[in-house]
């Protein structure tokens, strides 16, 4: 049976250092952030924080599940023992994976200075420093903070992308055995 990791943060916590890990480790990985940009661009918007935003709020949908619902779909199509999937905030999300699925959650952190810094040095289009803190409570109101309470797996990613991606090579082969 497929297992899923599920990768969760606040924003410029570090999960693309995940992304970076399972690309290198051959995984497959899916983010709902990727489906939203690509929503975004077949809707021909601009990629800035609001749109991003709006279309996020639009695909949750009423149940708040509609982009889990389409990540785990894409997830189940592939054909591996193991699958990263990222980017649910809320516990209904996770439960969901969880009863359609074997699964761990995988909860990536770092100190907010730390992840505004980030935002920073990275300048996308729709993660402005200007936004960083409505981001944070958006994605807090989500439910994010009761899943990254609720973990199975806590990564401090404050060190180099050397540490963080041992940390989830030790993680990733607790849970693999």
């Amino acid at each position: 049976m497929t297992k899923i990791i599920v990768i969760i943060g606040m924003p410029a916590s570090g999960k693309d250092i995940a992304r970076k890990y399972a690309e290198a480790e051959q995984y497959p990985y899916i983010s709902t952030g990727d489906i939203v940009r690509a929503e975004v661009k077949k809707r021909r918007l601009t990629a800035n924080a609001e749109n991003m935003a709006t279309l996020s709020d639009e695909l949750r949908g009423k149940d708040g599940l509609g982009v889990t619902k389409m990540a785990l779909a894409a997830a189940l199509d592939k054909e591996a023992d193991l699958i990263f999937l990222e980017g649910m905030r809320s516990w209904p999300e996770i439960e969901l994976i969880k009863n359609n699925t074997e699964c761990f959650v995988v909860a990536i952190i770092a100190p907010r200075a730390i992840r505004l810094a980030r935002v920073r040095e990275r300048g996308r289009e729709d993660d402005s420093v200007e936004h960083f803190t409505k981001r944070d409570w958006r994605e807090i109101n989500y439910g994010l903070a009761t899943c990254i309470a609720l973990a199975d797996d806590y990564v401090l990613n404050i060190g180099t992308v050397e540490d963080t991606f041992s940390s989830i090579d030790i993680i990733i082969k607790k849970h693999i055995r």
